[in-house]
């Protein structure tokens, strides 16, 4: 599959979004059912964009909603079916569901074949699955004009809401670094599956920890071990 070539200067508005996203932070999961049909049209509309006529921020933002969209409407489906995960749903991040270009896209396909490449591991505390540990889902669409922000702002927040967590004998951090690490120790690789020391990957992180974490982090005097991954199917808005 192509990696994404942004050469344009286009942009995209996806105030479309917006309403879900007030919905879901007022009301809670439940309005993803509700909303479903509006996130089918919200996703058939980015199919008619090519996001390589876009500027780059707004390609990579482009595909930050596109599949954070799919997300929610693989937990819209959970929620309806009354399953406890989105893992119950067959092929829920193999299968496409969004046609760009005229290709065929799944979840997985976007994350590992377009966002990754961009080679910001960032887009790690950006990205939602539907389940209680993953990051927070942001609470406004991702803008090209805000993304260096919105990146920065969602990073921090994932590892001062749980992302990390400190400990007297250990520091905690999401299994995301486990199966990403490589991405967060060695940007320029992206995408990569090479593993990496959990020591490794708290320095890298440290820029965005909080100060308290981010000195245990850079002293190496604490264990620094990954936190088990709940699949339970939840999605907090902030």
């Amino acid at each position: 599959m192509p990696a994404p070539a942004p050469t344009g200067t286009g942009t995209f508005d996806h105030a479309r979004l917006q309403p879900i996203l007030d919905q879901l932070k007022t009301d809670g999961l439940a309005t993803l059912s509700t909303n479903r049909g509006v996130l089918t049209s919200y996703i058939g509309m980015l199919g008619d964009v090519d996001p390589d006529e876009l500027t780059r921020d707004e390609s990579l933002a482009y595909w930050l909603n596109l599949y954070n969209a799919g997300a929610l409407r693989l937990a819209a489906e959970a929620y309806d079916r009354n399953l406890a995960t989105v893992l119950r749903i067959p092929g829920g991040f193999s299968k496409p569901f969004a046609t760009v270009a005229g290709r065929s896209l799944s979840l997985d396909a976007i994350e590992h074949a377009k966002i990754r490449r961009f080679k910001d591991p960032r887009v790690h505390g950006s990205l939602v699955c539907g389940s209680v540990s993953c990051p927070t889902l942001r609470y406004e669409p991702f803008e090209g004009r805000n993304l260096e922000d919105q990146l920065e702002d969602q990073m921090r927040a994932f590892l001062a809401g749980g992302g990390a967590v400190l400990t007297d004998e250990t520091l905690f951090l999401s299994r995301i670094f486990s199966w990403f690490g490589g991405d967060v120790v060695r940007p320029h690789r992206m995408p990569t599956f090479l593993p990496a020391r959990p020591e490794t990957v708290a320095m890298a992180l440290a820029a965005w920890m909080p100060p308290d974490m981010a000195d245990v982090a850079m002293g190496g005097e604490l264990r620094v071990d990954f936190q088990p991954y709940d699949w339970s199917l939840g999605c907090s808005i902030a």
